[in-house]
């Protein structure tokens, strides 16, 4: 991170640190913040939390001037937003890029990490930026509150709530790079209930240029529906029910013809050679998502209430394409069929929670959940497979006396693939005045392999064959990757220290975390046809710390800062080039009345694929009220302070800014 923002971290840190030896009278009178509800899935005060969260809330959300909620989490410390091809990985701290899959991500409590192919699908996730009331992000490991997959951390995506969305909303987006989206939305209510819908469009062309100065085919386009009702039966029942659609097309290009017969006799060592398309440019992906979910809450006392979760979802990739290769036969010299990628993944999940409070200072949660996932696909799988998990998890917080908290608790998984886990948590926090605590935090967690790395059968069948080879118009390519299977789960042992404070006379919020993490029994592995065999045979550790800092300046002017440091050791080359050492990010949010507000934000990295990282947003909104009706008119700047690609190689545009103009209308 370059100089002055470091030095403008040191400013923001040092005043707090000044102010809080010299003026007791900072910490008194401190109202309570918002709860919290990610950390343990009970609702507690920031400085009370076993670990550090970052909180994206709404207001942050529409001075960024964000599309997509990958753009939203590089404001979160740690956190690296990775582009590829039409697709976008996001990792904490670092690792290899491509297997971004060591974070729980979920929507309204509903995981939406895909079971099979250990993807997270950000620009499909069914839900409009327009519909998120805040992103919760966990820093750190959380598989004792959300099983395996939460190694790293969990982002928690949470949505309006129907009745905080009435009335009708209507807004369109243009710009540079084909950017052109939509959002339309009605909310309405009756005596016990509301209701949110909204439709929604994304569209744009993402990056410019491959590595050879081509054009690189890796639009995006695509539509969504998303429904969420609530309704309380009475004082002590009430449901709260989504429906969540989305279709869509992603672009992903094809390549040049390359020489078969030495395909044929060395095998592939990527898919990109071993299935060449020469009459088709690209190919698109038909992207089609479904869920739904429905919960019952049960109040049975002040001090007992009770959940049930139930949840169906379905995910679609269907791409095929004309492929041509040389035979490496004198007759014919080369041949052409039809050739899939399509997989089917779907998922069914059902949780019992239950929260119990024994006593003023003791809370206990319990639960048990069974989940089943499956997929279909010929090309991956070589047809289906699946596998069942049970999960019993349980936590208590304990308010020893007024300044001392204890938090523990375990979950245990069984997975029908894998085997059994269990995963611990203890924390303890001082409470050394209203609104602060120091905290030190102990975890262990897993990530289970995912059923591509522990049961792929990996091999393309090609159809259609013109002209047919030695008679036959359908056949294997032979080229091929059939896993043995017997993984490891990863581990994660980490160790926290920490500080969480609120100045309300600053109107300051800090949080402060150092950490050490090693991961062991690793899967470090670039999937590729004919050459993949994953294994637990890496190492990858990090150390180091974080701020952020939220700082608000009277009541037009609000300062946010986040900074990572990271040291880190691996055994594989691939998780070294993705870890910068710096990393962060500076906003300033500024009401200059009369309906005018703006955002101006600074993000950077030193070093992401080995080449740094700077740009600035600005973006600048207009409000203009007429009765009931609000007009909003915006626009949002994006300008890159470097000149590298990002992320891969592929990944150039031809000029380093784009901007994009906002109207909306809500009644």
């Amino acid at each position: 991170m370059p100089n002055h923002a470091l030095r403008l971290a040191s400013l923001v840190f040092g005043l707090s640190a000044s102010s809080l030896a010299g003026a007791y009278e900072l910490f008194l009178d401190n109202p309570p913040l918002p709860e919290v509800l990610t950390a343990t899935r009970l609702h507690q005060a920031p400085a009370a939390v076993p670990g550090s969260i970052s909180v994206i809330d709404r207001q942050l959300i529409q001075a960024s001037g964000a599309r997509e909620l990958t753009e939203l989490l590089r404001l979160v410390p740690g956190m690296l937003v990775i582009p590829e091809g039409s697709a976008t990985n996001v990792n904490y701290h670092g690792g290899l890029g491509a297997g971004a899959r060591r974070l729980q991500v979920l929507v309204d409590g509903r995981s939406v990490y895909r079971p099979a192919l250990a993807q997270v699908d950000w620009v499909d996730i069914p839900v409009a930026l327009e519909d998120i009331e805040r992103i919760e992000v966990f820093r750190g490991p959380n598989t004792v509150s959300y099983g395996a997959n939460a190694l790293l951390g969990v982002i928690n995506i949470i949505t309006q709530k129907p009745s905080d969305s009435q009335g009708s909303r209507l807004s369109y987006t243009t710009g540079k790079r084909g950017i052109e989206d939509w959002y339309a939305r009605q909310g309405f209510g009756w005596e016990n209930g509301a209701m949110r819908v909204s439709l929604s469009g994304f569209d744009h062309d993402r990056f410019d240029l491959d590595r050879r100065g081509n054009d690189f085919p890796d639009s995006q386009r695509l539509s969504r529906f998303n429904l969420r009702a609530n309704h309380e039966l009475n004082s002590q029942h009430s449901f709260d029910w989504q429906l969540a659609l989305k279709d869509g097309i992603n672009q992903e290009p094809n390549y040049e013809l390359i020489t078969g017969d030495a395909l044929f006799k060395n095998h592939a060592t990527h898919e990109d050679a071993a299935i060449v398309a020469a009459q088709a440019p690209r190919t698109e992906i038909q992207a089609r998502d479904y869920a739904a979910s429905l919960r019952w809450n049960l109040d049975l006392s002040p001090h007992h209430s009770l959940s049930v979760l139930g949840a169906a979802q379905h995910w679609e990739r269907l791409q095929e394409w004309r492929a041509c290769f040389e035979t490496g036969l004198s007759a014919p010299a080369y041949s052409c069929g039809l050739i899939n990628k399509n997989s089917r993944e779907t998922r069914y999940d059902l949780e019992i929670q239950d929260i119990l409070s024994l006593s003023d200072n003791l809370r206990i949660i319990s639960g048990a959940g069974y989940r089943h996932d499956a997929v279909d696909s010929e090309t991956f799988f070589n047809g289906s497979r699946s596998k069942d998990i049970v999960r019993l998890f349980g936590q208590f917080e304990w308010y020893m006396n007024r300044h001392w908290l204890l938090q523990g608790g375990a979950m245990y998984e069984d997975d029908s693939m894998i085997g059994d886990s269990l995963s611990p948590r203890l924390a303890l926090n001082y409470l050394f005045y209203p609104g602060h605590g120091l905290r030190v935090v102990y975890s262990e967690a897993v990530r289970s392999p995912d059923m591509f790395e522990e049961a792929a059968d990996w091999q393309f069948y090609i159809r259609d064959l013109t002209p047919a080879i030695m008679g036959q118009t359908a056949m294997y390519y032979p080229a091929r990757s059939k896993v043995s299977g017997g993984l490891a789960q990863e581990r994660i042992i980490s160790r926290e220290l920490g500080y969480n404070g609120h100045f309300s006379s600053l109107g300051l919020h800090l949080d402060l975390r150092l950490f050490n993490e090693d991961i062991t029994d690793l899967i470090t592995h670039w999937p590729e046809i004919g050459n993949f065999s994953p294994g637990n045979d890496d190492r990858l550790s990090f150390k180091g710390w974080e701020a952020e800092g939220d700082w608000r300046l009277g009541l037009r002017d609000r300062l946010r800062l986040s900074y990572a440091y990271i040291e880190f050791e691996a055994t594989h080359h691939y998780d070294s080039e993705l870890t910068p050492r710096h990393s962060g990010s500076l906003s300033w949010l500024r009401d200059w009345s009369r309906g005018w507000n703006s955002g101006l934000t600074y993000l950077g990295a030193n070093s992401l694929n080995t080449l740094r990282f700077e740009r600035v947003d600005l973006h600048v909104a207009k409000r203009l009220q007429v009765g009931s009706t609000q007009t909003t008119l915006s626009g949002t700047w994006q300008q890159r302070l470097d000149d590298n690609h990002l992320g891969g190689r592929n990944t150039n545009y031809r000029q380093r800014h784009v901007f994009w103009l906002s109207a909306g209308l809500e009644i």
